[in-house]
């Protein structure tokens, strides 16, 4: 055989190993709600990597064996054919025996150093910048090279399953997207200007619904205004001047009496008829859905598809009212920044390192607008003012503060023993590390009091 002939066998067999790296990487990286856009527009390749992705034992055992020969008889065939010609070149300038050795290293370096950047590196570059392009390509010869080596496959898949099964790992691929998948790719697709922030807030907040409590977007018991059997219709008119929202609570007596709810149009239709006012015994009271204050955004909004209803009154376990929730808050909660007004606005930013924040506001929107990833014991509160009062232990006062994360979190607003108003700075790397000098002060100072009297506990010792 010519060293032509052995030239060009080699960089067939290149290019036999760059396909079958291209196939292995890409079917590896396709991601199956692409491929399965492609299958309903018509592209029977995109079915093939479907069922081959559902079942990929053959695939892999017909890559490795594949590459693994190619790769046998690129060394065979290259140093046949580089070797001489190497040693031929270095015979003209040192003996012939060291000539031989170099020609032979010489070829060894040249055939890994083509396999490795033709037949590796660059196409699983290529593969990995559209995957599900390159395995539809490359499904059809990869399906003839599973018929051709089916016993080969046969053997190898046995084995390699039976080895799996024996250290409790899967033999098929479970291809589930989580919200944290939704998550990742949103924020790629923000960082490359292809989302808008606001979209990538409203699709974050539609994630989070099955996370977050109907207490996070709830009308909280004290701020609930509601109708009770006794008011007139002085009263009535008063407090639809003073509230906002369609629906409003009836109550016998207090809201733990809950009797239903009525819709203001209804009320305001028979204020402007001058029509007799009272609420008890009234066809305008409708039925309100009671709900435990454990469901989800997610789950209430179910509830509220189904009963075909806007408002529902949360419970608490012991079978108290602490809230109201709407159809309004639950979807005000998803839009976020895109309905809320400055006015409205929980959380005001007074300069880059400064924050007003409601006490009111979720933790979820605290950290998604300060850029924090964490915070401690986080099943323990839903608000910043549940924060504030884990963090202080007590029942805060105004004034009270403490330093968190780099941040010094200061109650400035208390009404009614509940925290109103939290200002939330930034502290400067100058400010943490005194902090931390200080701490670790005070614990040096500590340890010789903790060792002194525990000689005075111990005189033995």
């Amino acid at each position: 055989m010519s060293v032509y002939t052995q030239i060009f066998l080699l960089i067939l067999l290149i290019i036999g190993n760059a396909f079958l790296a291209a196939s292995e990487i890409s079917f590896a990286g396709v991601r199956r709600t692409r491929l399965e856009a492609f299958r309903d527009e018509g592209y029977t390749s995109a079915k093939l990597v479907l069922e081959t992705a559902d079942n990929p034992g053959k695939f892999f055992s017909v890559i490795q064996v594949g590459i693994n020969m190619v790769a046998i008889l690129g060394g065979i065939i290259g140093e046949d054919a580089l070797t001489p010609l190497f040693s031929w070149c270095f015979e003209k300038f040192m003996p012939v025996h060291y000539a031989g050795r170099l020609g032979f290293f010489c070829s060894f370096m040249t055939v890994t150093l083509a396999f490795v950047i033709f037949s590796d590196l660059i196409p699983k570059r290529v593969s990995l910048n559209n995957p599900e392009r390159i395995a539809m390509f490359c499904a059809r010869p990869m399906r003839v090279l599973i018929i051709i080596f089916r016993p080969l496959v046969f053997v190898l898949e046995i084995v390699s399953s039976g080895i799996m099964r024996m250290f409790g790992l899967a033999t098929e691929r479970t291809d589930k997207v989580t919200g944290e998948d939704i998550l990742a790719t949103v924020s790629a697709g923000a960082a490359a200007g292809v989302i808008a922030p606001s979209e990538r807030a409203v699709i974050e907040n539609v994630v989070a619904l099955e996370n977050r409590t109907v207490t996070a977007a709830m009308t909280a018991r004290e701020s609930i205004v509601y109708f009770t059997y006794d008011d007139t219709a002085e009263d009535i008119r008063t407090k639809i001047a003073g509230a906002t929202g369609n629906h409003f609570l009836v109550a016998d007596g207090d809201l733990d009496h809950v009797k239903g709810c009525i819709e203001t149009r209804d009320l305001v239709l028979q204020l402007m008829r001058g029509e007799k006012m009272t609420l008890k015994d009234s066809d305008l009271v409708q039925p309100v859905e009671f709900v435990p204050d454990t469901l989800t955004l997610s789950e209430i909004l179910d509830n509220f598809q189904k009963t075909s209803t806007e408002i529902a009154t949360v419970l608490n376990e012991y079978g108290l009212v602490v809230g109201v929730i709407t159809l309004r808050d639950v979807m005000s909660s998803v839009m976020s920044d895109l309905v809320i007004t400055p006015d409205e606005a929980q959380i005001l930013s007074k300069n880059e390192n400064s924050w007003v924040v409601d006490g009111a506001t979720p933790t979820i929107d605290f950290m998604r607008e300060l850029e924090i990833s964490e915070m401690p014991e986080s099943q323990s509160y839903e608000t910043i003012a549940g924060f504030v009062m884990y963090m202080l232990r007590k029942i805060p006062k105004r004034g009270d503060y403490f330093d968190w994360d780099g941040f010094r979190f200061e109650v400035i607003s208390v009404q009614q023993n509940k925290t109103t108003q939290v200002q939330v700075t930034r502290l400067s790397a100058l400010a943490i590390k005194n902090q931390k000098a200080k701490a670790e002060a005070a614990a040096a100072k500590e340890q010789p009091a903790n060792e002194a009297s525990q000689e005075q506990t111990n005189p033995e010792a």
